[in-house]
């Protein structure tokens, strides 16, 4: 399979998949005279579901983005195996409209929560996997890295994984902070100095552990 190939499919997929999300967001419909105080209440109780729009959007934008460093950049080439493992990975993108509209929803439920989270864990392990492959395999050839530059590329892999699971334990006691982890694990993978500043941090307590 060439490499273009495989591109076209991840745009066309992270595309359509991008694009579902919007449709889940559905105009109220009022009868009889609709006055602004009644427009304004049936937007207000749409917010949950245009929250998980912001959330699943903002999710797949950054494994978009993930996703075309390591099949088109970090890979110079491309193997059956690898395309495997694409494809597994493809499997849960199409699940986040289903898991971001079921949050939405029902944005108050643990069941709901746990579902999304699970959601964005297993795309994290399937990406996680895929970038092992590539650096590892004898037949894929890769551009050049450092190690600092893998470390700092697995953190951006494994945060929003970490994230979820501590989304899941605490929305057992509450699902706004189980929210604010979703949203931290976005907000980490779209800066650019998150790793940075990150391990710094686990710097500074690895120093003090050894004094």
């Amino acid at each position: 399979m060439k490499q273009t190939r495989l591109d076209q499919l991840a745009d066309g997929i992270f595309a359509i998949v991008m694009t579902i999300l919007v449709f889940e967001i559905r105009v109220p419909e009022l009868s009889g005279a609709v006055d602004n105080q009644t427009l304004f209440n049936s937007l207000v109780a749409l917010l949950p579901i245009f929250i998980s729009y912001l959330l699943g959007f903002s999710l797949l934008f950054t494994y978009w983005r993930s996703h075309h460093f390591i099949a088109s950049i970090l890979a110079k080439n491309i193997d059956t195996k690898f395309s495997n493992l694409n494809a597994v990975f493809f499997f849960f993108i199409g699940l986040v409209p289903f898991s971001a509209h079921l949050l939405g929803n029902y944005s108050y439920s643990e069941v709901a929560i746990i579902f999304f989270a699970v959601n964005i864990i297993l795309i994290g392990f399937s990406l996680f996997r895929m970038r092992e492959y590539a650096i590892k395999s004898t037949t894929i050839e890769n551009m050049p890295f450092t190690k600092i530059e893998n470390e700092h590329a697995n953190m951006h892999i494994w945060f929003p994984i970490v994230a979820s699971v501590i989304a899941v334990l605490v929305s057992f006691f509450s699902v706004g902070v189980a929210f604010l982890f979703f949203t931290l694990a976005i907000l980490f993978n779209l800066s650019d100095r998150s790793t940075k500043y990150t391990f710094f941090v686990i710097n500074l307590f690895y120093k003090e552990s050894e004094k």
